[in-house]
C-alpha cells in the first residue's frame, strides 16, 4: 500500500489505529499483529478479520510514535497487535535529548 503523511490506518487483528507521520516513497508493507493494515475508510466487506499472530502480539501504546528508517507512525488507538514493516518489528521512537544548559 502506498502511504501518505496524514493517512489514517487501522488493524484487522485488533483495535489499533494509526496516523502516518512520515513515509518512504512507493509501496510500504505496514502490518499490525502480522497482517497488513487497511485505510480507515475501507468498507467492512473489503476487510476480513484476521487472528493475531503470536509473534507480533506486543501491544501498541496510544500516543507513541513507531519508526523504522524513514517511516514513522503515531498510535491514536491502542491494541493488542505489534507493528512491523514486513516481518521487521517497528521500534518506539524515543524523545530527543535536550542540550545541556551548562
Amino acid at each position: 500500500m502506498e502511504l501518505k503523511p496524514g493517512m489514517r490506518l487501522r488493524s484487522v487483528t485488533c483495535t489499533t489505529e494509526m496516523i502516518v507521520v512520515r513515509t518512504t516513497p512507493g509501496d510500504v508493507d505496514l502490518r499490525c499483529g502480522g497482517h497488513p493494515m487497511v485505510a480507515m475508510g475501507a468498507a467492512a466487506a473489503d476487510v476480513t478479520a484476521q487472528t493475531l499472530d503470536p509473534v507480533f502480539s506486543t501491544a501498541t501504546l496510544v500516543g507513541k510514535r513507531y519508526a523504522s528508517g524513514d517511516l514513522e507512525v503515531l498510535c491514536t488507538k491502542p491494541g493488542a497487535g505489534g507493528l512491523s514493516l514486513g516481518t521487521e518489528p517497528l521500534e518506539i521512537k524515543g524523545a530527543k535529548a535536550l542540550p545541556s544548559s551548562d
